[in-house]
């Protein structure tokens, strides 16, 4: 099948890089003239496992071509996937400016039926305005007897493992009360459901609350442990037990159930905040979510408060190691990343942060430049080198087994503050730590 993407950033390019993998003619639409040329060489603008040698292979196939030109972009596919981005207004609502300015130029263009696709996350009765808009513009050319239909295809990738969600998608979301519009996603997508039906078709505002609703239930089973771990240390009690005791039960599970210093990237953040707008303005009382929001933003401060009471509140003049930087392992994003709350009061608190990801660095120079109180090492272990702490904010595979005994020779004082609970409390004390981490009593000191 003939299908056109606008946007190439995680939810385009992913997407349409894996329909082309699986035989269909896939055109990526860009107005980034820079990023599309970086693109036809094979240099992908984001860091997602797996994602560079897919985009190679199928480029070089003639499966998959990036464009700047919206006419051959339109009249190339017969669906037209939009993918652009939806971010938060400066009321929490989702901004959809670019999806709606994507409609008018399909519109436009267009010269034969067209199936228009919300990929990108958007609020109910987005397909309603996307629908209103195009017609608009065919009304103003004269081409009111072009026929169109707009579905609700809503993307559940998570950031870190989306090629392989992607190609093996738990789900299958259509919305739309065309029929013709659902034999065609059907068949698109129908190299993705050959062990079983994945495909669920409802109506277009069932299928958009239920991208916000997925991502509002896992933001909330992560304030809702993060709530339990803060309970926990105040009380006594091991939150990583309790985890244990709680997702052994399958009605809940053990995933979105570890605690931390709160969500961040480029999805949980703003979905929540448009719920809560939407509810806002049909007068709806969003309590649950309005909670959620309330104790992510507080629990990416709670790792400061434990260095700040361990330094007695002088921290003015002290070096903190920082190991992880991105808001999740697997990415270089830090939209909403925890390490940015913890760094910037670091820095108002007169502190120094040397810090160390895997592939973050570059999004963070980018973020804050050159600054004395901010170095960026080039390895985990010269992030350490006269540092006062160790403070873990990204739980990387490479962070769960480093040398102990380097750590506790390079460091001024044997103390690590580990904000994802990658080590246990007691072995910590055994090898001469003072070891803070989230939900669990702090260790004592041994002497090793």
């Amino acid at each position: 099948m003939n299908v056109t993407v606008f946007g190439t950033g995680y939810v385009g390019l992913v997407q349409g890089t894996i329909l082309a993998e699986v035989g269909h003619q896939v055109v990526c639409m860009d107005v980034d003239a820079e990023k599309i040329d970086k693109l036809k060489q094979g240099i992908i603008p984001i860091y997602e496992p797996g994602l560079e040698s897919l985009v190679k292979e199928n480029t070089a196939s003639g499966r998959l071509s990036f464009t700047t030109d919206a006419a051959m972009a339109v009249a190339h596919g017969d669906i037209q996937f939009i993918a652009v981005g939806t971010p938060p207004d400066e009321d929490g609502s989702a901004d959809l400016q670019y999806v709606l300015r994507v409609a008018e130029t399909i519109a436009e263009h267009m010269e034969a039926h067209r199936i228009l696709v919300d990929k990108s996350t958007v609020p109910v009765g987005t397909a309603d305005k996307v629908r209103a808009r195009v017609a608009e513009v065919l009304e103003r050319r004269g081409r009111t007897e072009l026929t169109f239909d707009v579905v609700s295809n809503p993307e559940f990738l998570k950031e870190g493992s989306a090629v392989a969600d992607c190609q093996k998608p738990d789900r299958i979301i259509i919305g739309t009360a065309d029929e013709h519009s659902v034999e065609v996603m059907r068949e698109l997508y129908a190299p993705f459901g050959r062990q079983h039906e994945k495909i669920i078709v409802m109506d277009v505002r069932s299928a958009e609350l239920t991208k916000y609703a997925a991502n509002c239930m896992l933001a909330t089973k992560i304030s809702f442990m993060n709530e339990m771990a803060n309970l926990a240390e105040r009380l006594g009690a091991d939150i990583e037990a309790v985890r244990q005791g709680i997702g052994s039960d399958p009605r809940i599970g053990y995933h979105f159930i570890y605690p931390g210093l709160g969500y961040g990237g480029s999805c949980f953040p703003k979905d929540v905040q448009a719920l809560i707008h939407t509810a806002d303005s049909i007068g709806f009382d969003s309590k649950v979510l309005k909670a959620v929001e309330a104790r992510n933003a507080e629990q990416k401060t709670t790792l400061f408060a434990k260095i700040r009471e361990h330094f007695g509140g002088e921290l003015a003049g002290k070096t903190l190691a920082l190991w992880g930087l991105s808001f999740k392992p697997n990415t270089d994003d830090m939209r909403e990343a925890p390490s940015r709350v913890l760094m910037e009061a670091l820095w108002a608190a007169g502190a120094r942060v040397q810090a160390f990801d895997p592939e973050a660095m570059e999004e963070t120079q980018r973020l804050y430049g050159d600054r004395d109180e901010l170095a960026l090492c080039g390895t985990k272990e010269a992030a350490l080198k006269g540092a006062d702490a160790l403070v873990i904010v990204t739980e990387w595979q490479s962070f769960r087994a480093p040398d102990f005994d380097l750590i506790y020779k390079q460091l001024s004082q044997p103390t690590v503050f580990d904000g994802r609970n990658m080590y246990e409390p007691a072995r910590m004390a055994k090898k001469g730590f003072t070891y803070y981490s989230v939900g669990r009593l702090p260790s004592g000191t041994v002497n090793v």
